[in-house]
C-alpha cells in the first residue's frame, strides 16, 4: 500500500482577539478568506500585503493554495492572524521554511491587546478631571 500525501496543511494564528485557522493546499492557486478572495475581504493594500508576506518570503505564492477561516477583533488584527496562521502552515508543509520565516517574524504572536478598564478611571489609565474646589 501506497503512503498517501496529505491533501493540506494547518496553522492556527493569532492577533489581538482575532483567530484564524488556515489551510494551505499545495498545487492549488488563490487566497480565499471566509469564502471570499481575500482582496475582496482585505481592500485596503496594507492588508493585502501583510497576508501576502509569508507566501513572498518562503516564495510559494505560484505553489500553493490558501484558504482561511477568521474572526474577530477588526480587519487589521484579522490580517495579523491569518499572516501568522499562514506562516505556521508553511512550516506544517516544509520544515525548511522555519527559518527565512522567523528572522521576519511571522512565527511568532503579536500578543499586544487592549488593556482594560480600571473601576474609578474614565478610560484604562485616563483618570477623571481633577478639581481643586
Amino acid at each position: 500500500m501506497a503512503v498517501k500525501k496529505k491533501e493540506y496543511y494547518q496553522g492556527k494564528g493569532g492577533r489581538k482577539s482575532a483567530g484564524a485557522r488556515v489551510r494551505v493546499f499545495p498545487g492549488k492557486k488563490g487566497i480565499e478568506v471566509n469564502g471570499i478572495d481575500f482582496k475582496e475581504y482585505f481592500p485596503i493594500a496594507r492588508h493585502q500585503r501583510m497576508v501576502l508576506a509569508p507566501l513572498e518570503v518562503s516564495e510559494m505564492q505560484d505553489a500553493v493554495g490558501v484558504t482561511v477561516h477568521v474572526k474577530g477583533s477588526g480587519k487589521a488584527g484579522q490580517a495579523g492572524a491569518v499572516r501568522h496562521g499562514i506562516a505556521h502552515a508553511l512550516v506544517n508543509y516544509n520544515e525548511e521554511l522555519r527559518k527565512k520565516l522567523k528572522k521576519k517574524g511571522f512565527m511568532s504572536r503579536d500578543s499586544r491587546v487592549v488593556e482594560r478598564k480600571k473601576p474609578g478611571l474614565k478610560k484604562a489609565r485616563r483618570a477623571p478631571q481633577w478639581s481643586k474646589r
